[in-house]
């Protein structure tokens, strides 16, 4: 959702501290700069679901101050887009496209409490109503068209999850936390030769930058970091194996996924599958 940052937010309340203060006392200097590092797409959530993007990372927000029940898109900023919006908007293209399924994953909850989480799941309950999978279902394709099922989301919060049968458990996020392509696949390998695990899982290849790397490449973006890197990474993406095996991937996640083939690349995979 970075496509839609609010060029004038603040910086999220579980941002760096050192950032907020940084951007209160330089703000004219500093918030180009940091917005220029939390942009990771380019595309509308529209235009990733036409693009093959089946898999979303939410992390959610309630504004500091805010007596409204709104809640809001974060990545160091606010988004202008509310949250309610968008998941209206997944649920038009859903029943323009019944064969098709998406996992949404919700979590970081930036300044949400009890209050604020019973009304996003109500939100979520209410806009996708027989369209969730529950977790009791095993998510094949098959169980899923059968049923009319087109949407999993997983809930990084447990007791909503415990209270809500509509609602999986956290995904599992293979995150590098790297700044290059080489040192994030060492890390994805490694998770590799553990073992994947049991059910769904995301391999991340996104790039990531410390409040260090930024002050020393201060005209850069995390945009520049990323398409350097692509076709590096789009190399490891070819060589993966979709499956149940111990050293095999599940779900691909990457940023501004239009370039470089890579959704393309990901689909691909499931060509090994069928050769299986």
């Amino acid at each position: 959702m970075t496509y839609c940052l609010d060029k004038k937010s603040e910086v999220s309340a579980n941002g760096s501290k050192l950032l907020q203060l940084l951007d209160k006392h330089m703000h004219c200097i500093v918030h180009p700069i940091i917005l220029r590092w939390s942009i990771t797409q380019d595309l509308t959530v529209l235009e990733q679901l036409d693009a093959g993007i089946r898999y979303f990372d939410f992390r959610i927000a309630h504004k500091p101050d805010d007596p409204s029940m709104k809640l809001y898109f974060v990545h160091m900023l606010y988004t202008t887009v509310e949250v309610e919006v968008v998941l209206w908007d997944i649920l038009r293209w859903l029943r323009n496209h019944p064969w098709e399924v998406v996992v949404l994953a919700f979590r970081n909850f930036d300044g949400l409490d009890e209050n604020h989480h019973n009304h996003l799941v109500s939100c979520i309950k209410k806009i996708f109503s027989f369209r969730l999978c529950p977790r009791n279902i095993i998510p094949t394709l098959h169980n899923m068209w059968s049923n009319g099922y087109q949407v999993i989301v997983s809930y990084d919060e447990i007791m909503q999850v415990i209270h809500h049968s509509e609602l999986w458990p956290e995904i599992p996020y293979w995150w590098g936390n790297k700044d290059t392509a080489r040192k994030l696949i060492e890390v994805l390998e490694k998770r590799k030769q553990r073992g994947r695990p049991d059910g769904l899982f995301v391999a991340g290849i996104n790039l990531t930058a410390d409040l260090g790397y930024i002050l020393t490449n201060i005209n850069s973006s995390i945009k520049k970091m990323t398409l350097k890197a692509l076709p590096f990474l789009n190399l490891w993406v070819k060589k993966q194996h979709p499956g149940s095996k111990k050293n095999c991937i599940n779900i691909i996640a990457g940023d501004f996924i239009e370039k470089n083939n890579f959704v393309e690349n990901v689909i691909n995979l499931n060509s090994k599958l069928i050769l299986q």
